[in-house]
């Protein structure tokens, strides 16, 4: 691809966003993460400062922090001054303009989300450049935070995800000789109640931004309220400031003997703590944890704190972990299913006269995804209850269009079969043909097609910015995308003639990321949708193409 000139950090004050170099500012950035995680394991924390003033100082940094904030799922929602940066001028000169100098955020926009069926969770929108600003700070504090951090902590942290604080449930609570008590805790309101001056005193970073951020307030209904404490929910470094707050209780647990079995796993706020009895979970661990706490300005939540047997079984992060006659079984909670099924019904009650192709359309991500995040448990019955309860919402949806017509009619219409599988809620999409000319089926999604597959957990002292775990990551992410591209032989074709590299911007496509495929010829130009003629590419980096209308070889 044609990029112009490359961009380096002593030519930036008359950068143009499309010429930077973007794999040389990843290389600027990635160098210097690795000497902040060297200097941290040594204890050498003026070396530390320095290093992170470097960064954020950078323009590696700043542009890498503008390219995120710009390409994130909030690019589209401005802050309280109402700006956004979308286009590549804007870009170039939140660049310029993303100096420590004289810089004050402003307060933030607040907006309310539903949390569940009856509450509803506040959310902190900063304006574009305090969230640019946040995330070259976060370039420079993450680093710190993986170096220091709890090894069974899982929530909000690079390259771990649910899949491995359940498994970590697994490796603790499987054996005959596992513990049979676990303390269930949950933080009240953990984001609004961490103590100012105990974030400022003990986390890493420029005190006097961060000094900046706790204090700058939010607006809501024109009106400005104080933040006395807490850490606004939506800023981009929010959950990693909350995790480095609760970061430390794990070595505090490692008070007790090991014949009392006192294990934790914890994903952002919520947390368990098993141990051998009852008693020493309620009158040991749990006033350790309530003490370490409160010196953070944090409390636990009384009605979601409980102690549980084993046999009874307890809800985590949307499974169920429980012991049937001495078996360790982990299925989808009750709950996270009656949340699935209640948001497809919806979608179906919702769209009640659409073409059924774009019903599937809306259903399948739906579907796909809920069963995506369950595939690493014991849930092929409940794949199946799900597939069940799915089918009867659409064969009343197909009734009630059709209130005259017979059963067999609605039948012929609406199911088909599809491969080997009959009654497959299928519809023709016609904007979208086979090489012959027909329009292409596309059916509706069931949970029970996906695959059980056992989730590898990832280390627990791996840090993803220590050189000596660089391949220890690359053959984790590898492994993951051959897994994500195992049913489609064109794509992981592209994936392994390219290195598993973006053609364009020459970066890494994980299974975290969206991807597409670009045409080298276009179709309507007589392009054909052979693997000579393709390119894997990120979303972002493909929209890019186009709008710009490069050559990509």
């Amino acid at each position: 691809m044609n990029t112009g000139v490359n961009v380096c950090a002593s030519s930036y004050g008359t950068v143009q966003w499309p010429d930077i170099d973007w794999p040389q500012c990843i290389r600027n950035v990635r160098r210097l993460q690795m000497r902040i995680v060297k200097a941290t394991q040594e204890g050498r924390w003026n070396k530390v400062k320095v290093l992170q003033r470097l960064l954020t100082g950078s323009f590696s940094g700043k542009a890498l922090a503008v390219k995120r904030v710009t390409e994130n799922q909030g690019k589209r929602t401005a802050g309280v001054d109402r700006q956004l940066w979308s286009t590549p001028e804007s870009k170039s000169q939140a660049v310029q303009n993303l100096n420590r100098r004289g810089y004050k955020p402003l307060p933030l926009k607040r907006v309310y989300i539903p949390k569940g069926r009856t509450k509803m969770r506040p959310l902190g929108i900063p304006t574009m450049k305090d969230r640019a600003m946040q995330a070259a700070h976060l370039l420079a504090l993450e680093p710190i935070s993986e170096t220091k951090a709890d090894r069974n902590s899982y929530g909000f942290r690079p390259e771990r995800a649910t899949q491995d604080a359940i498994k970590q449930c697994f490796i603790i609570l499987s054996m005959k000789t596992s513990v049979q008590w676990i303390l269930e805790g949950d933080i009240r309101g953990c984001f609004d109640n961490i103590n100012h001056q105990w974030l400022i005193n003990n986390i890493p970073m420029d005190k006097k931004i961060l000094r900046k951020w706790l204090k700058t307030g939010y607006i809501h209904k024109r009106i400005l309220y104080p933040t006395e404490a807490g850490t606004p929910q939506g800023g981009i470094i929010s959950p990693t400031l909350a995790n480095m707050t609760l970061d430390g209780l794990e070595e505090e647990l490692k008070k007790f003997r090991r014949q009392d079995k006192v294990h934790m796993v914890r994903y952002a706020d919520d947390f368990i703590i098993t141990g051998n009895s009852k008693e020493l979970l309620e009158n040991e661990v749990k006033p350790l944890v309530e003490k370490f706490l409160s010196t953070r300005g944090l409390e636990l939540s009384p009605e979601k704190t409980s102690i549980t047997h084993i046999d009874k079984g307890f809800d985590f992060l949307g499974v169920n972990i429980r012991k049937y006659s001495g078996k360790l079984l982990i299925k989808p909670s009750k709950k996270n299913v009656k949340a699935c099924l209640d948001k497809v019904r919806n979608a179906i009650k919702d769209n009640k006269t659409a073409k059924q192709v774009n019903l599937i359309k809306m259903l399948n991500p739906i579907i796909r995804g809920w069963a995506n995040y369950h595939k690493s448990v014991v849930a092929k019955e409940t794949f199946n209850h799900v597939d069940d309860e799915i089918w009867k919402s659409l064969w009343q949806w197909a009734n009630r269009r059709h209130p005259d017509k017979s059963p067999v009619w609605i039948t012929k219409k609406y199911f088909k079969t599809v491969g080997s599988r009959n009654w497959a809620f299928a519809a023709e999409d016609r904007e979208k043909l086979y090489p012959n000319g027909k329009p292409l089926v596309i059916p509706l999604v069931r949970a029970s097609d996906t695959p059980i597959k056992r989730h590898i957990k990832i280390r627990g002292e791996a840090n993803p910015f220590d050189p000596k775990f660089e391949t220890y990551f690359e053959e984790r992410s590898t492994s993951k995308m051959r897994d994500n591209l195992k049913g489609n032989k064109r794509f992981m074709s592209l994936w392994l003639n390219q290195g598993g590299n973006c053609s364009i911007c020459r970066q890494k496509i994980t299974a975290d990321m969206q991807w597409s495929l670009h045409h080298i010829t276009r179709k309507i130009e007589g392009g054909n949708d052979n693997v000579s003629n393709l390119r894997l590419t990120h979303h972002h980096c493909h929209r890019k193409v186009h709008c710009r209308k490069l050559e990509v070889v």
